[in-house]
Order: C-alpha cells, then structure tokens, then sequence
C-alpha cells in the first residue's frame, strides 16, 4: 500500500504492483513483441528483402525492432490508460503519480526509456533489464527508471474478491429514514456512497474523513430531512441506502403480489419476534448498539454507543452532519 496525493490533495492509500507480478507481465509483453517482430520480419523477408543488401537488412531490423519495442508499449498504454497485454493479464495499471491515468506523453517516456535501458535483447540486453530490477527493489514506490522519468507508478488495480457490503439500517434511525426524500438520491450519488463505505477501512485516516465530509455535504443538499442531531456520519450514509434498499424491495413485493414486509422492519433485521441481533451492520463499519430493533410499541430509541473504529469514542465523531 502507498499513499497516492490527488489533485485535489486527497491521500489515498493504493496498491502499489510487486515485483514479481511485474516481472510476469513484463516477461509477457517480451514474449508479444519478439512474436511480432519475428511475424513482421518474415513478411519483409517473403517481399522481397532476403535477397537484399546486408546493410539494408540490417537497417530494416533495426528500424522495425525500434518500432515494435517502443510502438507496442506506448500504443497499448495510450489506448488503454497504462494497460499492455501483460499489464491485463496481470491486473496492473500505469497511473501518474497522483493517481490521475497517463497520457501519451507518460507512455512514450516510459517506451523510450524502457528501450534504452530495460528491454531485454534490444541495446542493453542483460545489464538493462538487471538495473530495472535492481532499481524497482529499492524503490518505496516499486518504480522502475522509467517511471521515475516519466512520473508515473504502476498499480495492482485486480485485488481477491471480498465479501459484499450490504448496507443495514442503523437502529436509531429507523424511525426517521422513512421520513426521507430520496427524489435526488440518484443511482450515481448511491454507487459513491457505497464504494466509500465498503473501502473506508483502507484508506488513510485523513483522506477517510476529508471523502465522508464531502459525501456527507452532496447528500445533505440533495435530501431531506436533516438527520437528528448527533448522528454520526457513517450512520446517516448507512440510513440513507438501508431506506433506498428497503423501498426498492417493497416495491419489488408489490409488483410480485408478495406480502409486504413487516411494518418498521428492515432488511438485515431479525423478524419481530424473534431474538435481537449482535452488532448491526457488515464489513469496515460494523458494529453498534446491540438493543433490539425498534418495532412498533417498542421502548424508544437509544442513543449511539459503541460505533466503529475510528468512529467508537463520541456520539457524533468525524464525518458527522453538524447539529
């Protein structure tokens, strides 16, 4: 993991590619372009170039050689936004430096000194690609010559498959979402919403709180009501697609001429009668108030305790709408 500082000043904490599935992806790519190279040369060679000249065979070579060691690369990574074979293969992407994709310029710095300096069997064909190496290992940032000219980093952007965050109603708030106007709460607005809370627990304290801030203020000026005085911010984000959930099922019930859900019964919940669930919620922000859920004649709300790291130590803590 490194941290990557956006445009906007925002540190975000990335995955920052190892050696060796760079090594892989790079092996793939020398493997692509000798195969092309090999491919051009034997057409040149059956129109007409095998009975040529020696200089201009050697010419030829060295002119197509150029092109499909420096061509693929900057190509790729210029239509792909810092992708070659290898690099999807692999799962790995070029970014620059803060974390924004690369232009052609990046890719054609990187192409060029790449093959001056790191692609095996073109100028340097054992010391280049040793000292790329050599230089990606003690780098902080994994870069190899070439980025550091060119001021990108390449990422691992495929990582294991996780578990699926699903979103549950905070019980304090049960009586209040209902209440709510999602009109502009769009699909767009609700993917970001979800994306921050899913990767909260990886970002970087600082970058964490600056995101929940900023979507925290989009949601606010898009629905109504406010959320009660104190809410944490993690909780009002949470609400606000536990209620969108819940209405998209009740809906989905209807249509089907399936019985309704209970009344004041959320997704996630236990059915009203049976036993309370442990602490709500699942993934980076689980955790919370382990009182049964408010059904309809139960005793009212109590108040937050016990919420998530980093936001377990007060009521509202950071990220909260103001009062």
């Amino acid at each position: 993991m490194s941290d990557v500082v956006t445009g906007e000043a925002v540190a975000l904490d990335l995955r920052i590619a190892q050696l060796p599935s760079r090594l892989t992806a790079a092996f793939l790519d020398v493997v692509v372009m000798l195969v092309g190279y090999s491919v051009l040369l034997l057409i040149l060679f059956q129109a007409g170039l095998e009975g040529a000249d020696d200089a201009l065979v050697a010419g030829v070579s060295v002119v197509l050689l150029v092109l499909v060691f420096l061509g693929y690369p900057v190509t790729m990574e210029t239509l792909t936004r810092g992708r070659s074979l290898g690099k999807m293969a692999l799962g790995l992407r070029v970014v620059r430096d803060d974390g924004g994709p690369i232009t052609f310029r990046h890719a054609l710095v990187r192409g060029l000194v790449g093959l001056a300096l790191e692609r095996p069997g073109v100028f340097l064909a054992t010391l280049g690609p040793a000292v790329g190496m050599l230089v990606s290992m003690f780098s902080a940032r994994g870069k190899r010559i070439g980025d550091m000219a060119a001021g990108t980093v390449v990422l691992q952007e495929r990582v294991p498959a996780r578990p699926l965050w699903t979103p549950v109603m905070p019980y304090p708030l049960a009586r209040w979402a209902p209440t709510l106007d999602l009109t502009r709460f769009d699909d767009a607005l609700a993917l970001q919403v979800r994306q921050f809370l899913d990767r909260a627990g990886e970002l970087s304290p600082g970058a964490r709180e600056a995101l929940a801030a900023e979507l925290v203020g989009e949601v606010r000026s898009r629905t109504t009501p406010d959320p009660p005085p104190g809410t944490p911010g993690w909780a009002y984000l949470t609400a606000l697609l536990a209620e969108r959930r819940r209405r998209e099922e009740e809906r989905a019930l209807r249509a089907a001429g399936l019985p309704p859900m209970p009344p004041g019964w959320y997704p996630g919940w236990p059915v009203p009668g049976h036993a309370a669930p442990g602490p709500y919620g699942q993934g980076p922000y689980a955790g919370g108030p382990t009182q049964a859920p408010p059904h309809p004649g139960a005793p009212s709300q109590a108040p937050y305790a016990g919420g998530p790291p980093p936001y377990a130590s007060g009521p509202a803590g950071p990220g909260a709408p103001p009062p």
